[in-house]
């Protein structure tokens, strides 16, 4: 029986490398690389398996690479629903450069969409919610493909209704959409971004733990979403509903890779709201599960995601702190 569904519009093929240094004219010689399976949804339900979930996850698939990408599914412990697209499914690069510890992060585009693509889609989202039955937790996660509408996620949220208690986490015109035009019958349950797209919003720096958690309660009472969630990095994740205003924050790690620590942090903040029923979630323990396992994912090379042994050591280390 699955726990959670997530849903990746654009999901990628992930290959991370390193090189002694990364400048501008000459050839530069990189490790063997790592190609792994990737796309925020994809990553959130990677990382739950991880951590002992039973995902589902939907991809919009295409090409050649979209069968490579299928085929690295396999073993992952995640139940693969391919949705097919026209065209190549995107290849995201990320190289390290080992003289200064720093990280290249290049994203590609994905295939364009039309409106009866996002209709299937839709469609596609609601009967495998419908499947995993009531209370289910549904991620969409990630950037959206060209060509889709902006208002996709509160369009979900719509048809999916209350009993589909829908996380999104996602960027650019979608994320604008849902914070800028909410409505109540389109509101998700679950609203997360980092702390660049929270000062995006804000339109200017957020200094502090309290100033993340003004806005994300600004959100809430403006009908963005029942729960906004806010990362601060290293500082950890402030949450915010009508009534809570909480600050996890992890211990120090080292930190190797950053690539994975948000869908790391969604999938077990996930997890723990799937194993409560609808209107009775534990904002404060699904907040220290996102919080330890995003401190693993930091822990681990290229894009491994979080690993479960490591998110176990770090949580009971994690510290909740309730905020006025």
């Amino acid at each position: 029986m699955h726990d959670l569904l997530t849903v990746t519009l654009n999901p990628a093929l992930d290959v991370s490398s390193a090189a002694d240094r990364i400048e501008a004219g000459p050839k530069l010689r990189l490790d063997a690389p790592v190609t792994e399976p990737g796309g925020g949804g994809i990553n959130v339900a990677r990382a739950a398996a991880k951590l002992g979930g039973h995902p589902r996850a939907i991809a919009a698939l295409g090409g050649v690479t979209g069968a490579r990408f299928a085929a690295l599914m396999a073993g992952t412990g995640v139940s693969l629903a391919e949705f097919p697209v026209p065209g190549e499914t995107r290849q995201n690069l990320a190289v390290t450069d080992r003289a200064t510890g720093g990280q290249f992060r290049l994203q590609m585009p994905g295939p364009d969409w039309t409106p009866a693509l996002e209709a299937t889609m839709e469609a596609l989202i609601a009967t495998e919610a419908a499947a995993i039955g009531p209370g289910a937790v549904i991620v969409l996660s990630g950037s959206q493909p060209p060509g889709m509408r902006a208002g996709f996620p509160q369009a979900l949220a719509r048809r999916l209704g209350p009993a589909g208690r829908l996380i999104v986490d996602t960027s650019g015109p979608a994320l604008d959409a849902l914070v800028s035009r909410p409505a109540p019958d389109a509101a998700p349950l679950v609203l997360r971004m980092d702390q660049a797209e929270s000062e995006g919003i804000a339109g200017r720096p957020l200094p502090d733990i309290a100033a993340s958690l003004d806005l994300a309660q600004a959100l809430v009472a403006r009908g963005a979403a029942a729960c906004v969630v806010i990362a601060r990095g290293a500082e950890g994740s402030v949450l915010a509903t009508a009534r809570q205003r909480l600050h996890a924050r992890p211990p120090h790690v080292e930190v190797v890779s950053k690539i994975g620590a948000g869908d790391s942090f969604t999938a077990a903040f996930a997890l723990s709201l799937a194993g409560k029923a609808p209107g009775a979630e534990d904002w404060a323990a699904a907040l220290l599960a996102g919080t330890a396992a995003a401190a693993a994912a930091v822990m681990t090379p290229g894009s491994e995601l979080c690993r479960a042994s490591d998110a176990a050591e770090i949580a009971p280390r994690c510290t909740l702190a309730a905020c006025d």
